[in-house]
């Protein structure tokens, strides 16, 4: 059985086409995800919106105890990383992390960056060690295959590799860096492009990405059924 982490990071409620000022990124994590079920309901979901419930920002209270050996911890410092601990249990339990962030400014929301700064911790998701100085840092999301799926949408065109604005892109980039650092290799990104200008150009785009997402669907659902462990007899 596969489980499923679905993180929705835009500000906008609701769903482009449907709803007014609806999300694109919205519409294609739940097309994800309906389309993942419906082939495999007895899989599970876990489903946070922080676009709508932010995560916290961290503080200099949150440092001192992420750093803070767990032994040398004293109680204080276990509630303010209750919530980190939380959402980093719920990632290390996925096997596909689908997240729904919108480019805002170049880069990521700021609720994303709370999330990704909440969940990248030592001890948690990555160690150290200093004695391998040409690879100091240890992911600890590795010991399992996982994959994560980045569904965005953009206002204008050209941020895809390659691309005349690619430079300009630190969204998907920047979160695979993050998300490489702690273990999860497997990503995979879908965008959809020209939202301010609409029109065809937009309704081109959309219908795009809503292929590209149907056919990893497919493939993802035939590499996790490949390695589905076979039945006891």
């Amino acid at each position: 059985m596969t489980h499923i982490l679905k993180i929705d990071a835009s500000a906008r409620p609701g769903f482009a086409g449907t709803d007014e000022h609806g999300s694109h990124s919205r519409k294609l994590t739940h097309q994800f995800v309906s389309r993942w079920l419906a082939r495999r309901p007895e899989d599970t979901l876990t489903y946070r919106d922080i676009g709508t419930a932010p995560p916290s920002f961290i503080t200099h209270e949150w440092i001192q105890s992420a750093f803070t050996p767990r032994e040398r911890q004293e109680p204080w410092m276990a509630r303010v990383l209750a919530e980190s601990d939380q959402l980093i249990d719920e990632l290390a339990a996925a096997d596909i992390l689908v997240i729904g962030a919108p480019l805002y400014n170049f880069g990521m929301p700021a609720t994303l960056k709370a999330w990704v700064d909440l969940v990248v911790r030592m001890g948690r998701t990555v160690d150290y060690d200093p004695a391998t100085p040409e690879a100091p840092f240890i992911p600890k999301l590795a010991d399992r295959p996982r994959h994560a799926v980045i569904l965005s949408s953009r206002g204008s065109a050209g941020f895809e590799p390659d691309g005349a604005l690619a430079h300009m892109n630190h969204l998907e980039p920047g979160l695979a860096t993050v998300l490489e650092f702690i273990g999860i290799t497997n990503v995979h990104s879908i965008a959809i492009e020209n939202q301010e200008t609409g029109g065809e150009q937009l309704a081109d785009s959309v219908a795009a990405a809503e292929r590209r997402i149907d056919k990893l669907v497919d493939e993802l659902n035939a590499a996790f059924s490949a390695t589905r462990e076979p039945e006891p007899a």
